[in-house]
């Protein structure tokens, strides 16, 4: 198959929920008869609610400023679905992606006729097994993978990972995980393996109790970085936030966020505790690295501003603890500015807990949709809400909702584009294509 060839079959098995396995055995049965390609690299496994993406990447950016070939495995992608295999922060080519596919398409289609699957893989599963076989096929010294959803039964979780991290408990995919943190958090302790290290940026009482369970029954050492490591001398630059860290004896002074707001202090500090920690197990990593590897890290669609007269925010945050986190960074960080707001969602979120700190704040609410299957519409946004914005705007199309936003905006004002990462990404196409105006 081509590489469009290869998009449509993807397209073909539905959307990234839709056909999700709650087991391991399909991608294990792939994956084994590739070879086993998940085993022939060192591997970093991330769970958690939110911060996943942020972490891994500047985990994977010290990796690959340590000299290894450091390869990133994420989900889901903005724009291109390139954008979640990458070595050495570059996307997995084309031709790249159409041989790794078409090699597990080929594998999936001999298991299926000679019945050892009982169905062929979900959409996640094919992209999974896909990675797995580039980063072999490259020959990655080390690969950081990005949990899909939950952890115990996903597609990442097949390896025998050097290290594990969680990265923090909340509210998010309850109809597949658990309606309880408890719950969410023993399918997010999947990730802990028998005698391999756990990090846990777990801050919820409960949720924190289960990781530390989970780490009892496997013998794993569990590093808990609220115990562990010691922020001092924070301070913020618009937004941007450095700041020394112990970490038992050692110390890194001034160390610098690669990414916008407080919460990516959370995000930086289990990165390089990872880093840390690898190092102590043996991966050599130079001190050197970590700076190198924060100033060399990034990581799309998170408070990523692609105006600055009005300032444009575009952020994919989609539960309530993404959206406590980005009502804290306009309070500490905009403080007094005019905000409009772009929103989409999709129907399933929790939004009326999403949006009752943030509308508030708006002086103008522009409700949009992606062409996604499960996007909600704008009439369906306002009847999950308590509340009406005082002043509100339906535009279906999310580039003109955003032309709006920014035409009734002055130079100082600020326009937040948030709710989705298939918004950010909508947004971002329209703004590569050149079909949006600002």
């Amino acid at each position: 198959m081509n590489y469009n060839e290869c998009l449509k079959y993807l397209a073909e098995l539905g959307q990234e929920l839709h056909g999700r396995k709650f087991n391991l055995e399909t991608i294990s049965g792939i994956l084994s008869e590739l070879g086993s390609p998940q085993h022939q690299y060192g591997t970093a496994i991330v769970a958690g609610t939110n911060g996943k993406g942020s972490t891994c990447a500047i985990l994977a950016s010290i990796l690959q400023h340590a000299g290894h070939s450091t390869g990133l495995f994420t989900s889901p992608h903005l724009v291109r679905v390139n954008e979640r295999i990458r070595i050495d922060g570059i996307e997995i080519s084309d031709g790249e992606f159409a041989g790794a596919f078409s090699e597990v398409a080929g594998v999936v289609e001999r298991l299926v006729r000679a019945g050892k699957l009982a169905s062929p893989p979900s959409f996640f599963e094919f992209l999974a097994a896909t990675a797995f076989l580039h980063f072999a096929q490259a020959k990655a010294k080390f690969v950081v993978l990005e949990v899909g959803m939950g952890g115990r039964l996903d597609a990442t979780n097949v390896v025998d990972p050097r290290l594990a991290l969680i990265t923090n408990i909340d509210f998010d995919h309850m109809e597949f995980l658990g309606n309880t943190l408890a719950a969410i958090a023993r399918e997010k302790a999947g990730v802990i393996k028998p005698r391999r290290p756990v990090i846990s940026g777990v801050e919820d009482g409960e949720a924190a109790a289960v990781i530390r369970r989970r780490a009892e029954e496997v013998g794993a050492d569990l590093i808990e970085l609220k115990t562990l490591a010691e922020i001092s001398k924070l301070r913020a630059d618009q937004g941007r936030y450095s700041f020394d860290l112990a970490l038992g004896q050692d110390r890194f002074a001034g160390l610098v966020c690669p990414l916008l707001g407080k919460f990516q202090v959370k995000n930086t500090t289990a990165a390089v505790a990872a880093a840390w920690r690898l190092r102590n197990e043996g991966l050599e990593i130079p001190r050197r690295s970590i700076p190198l590897g924060l100033r060399g890290a990034s990581w799309p669609g998170r408070l990523e501003a692609i105006l600055h007269k009005p300032l444009v925010i575009l952020d994919g945050g989609h539960n309530p603890g993404a959206a406590r986190e980005l009502t804290g960074f306009l309070k500490e960080e905009l403080p007094g500015r005019r905000l409009r707001v772009v929103y989409a969602s999709m129907r399933d979120k929790a939004i009326q807990e999403i949006c009752q700190n943030i509308f508030p704040m708006a002086e103008e609410v522009y409700l949009t949709r992606t062409d996604h299957p499960r996007a909600a519409t704008g009439e369906q946004i306002l009847a999950a809400l308590d509340f009406r914005p005082a002043r509100f705007h339906i535009i279906n199309q999310p580039a003109q909702a955003l032309e709006q936003a920014c035409a009734a905006s002055s130079s100082e004002d600020v326009v937040l584009v948030f709710g989705s990462l298939f918004l950010v990404g909508a947004i971002k196409l329209a703004q590569r294509e050149g079909s949006l105006h600002l």
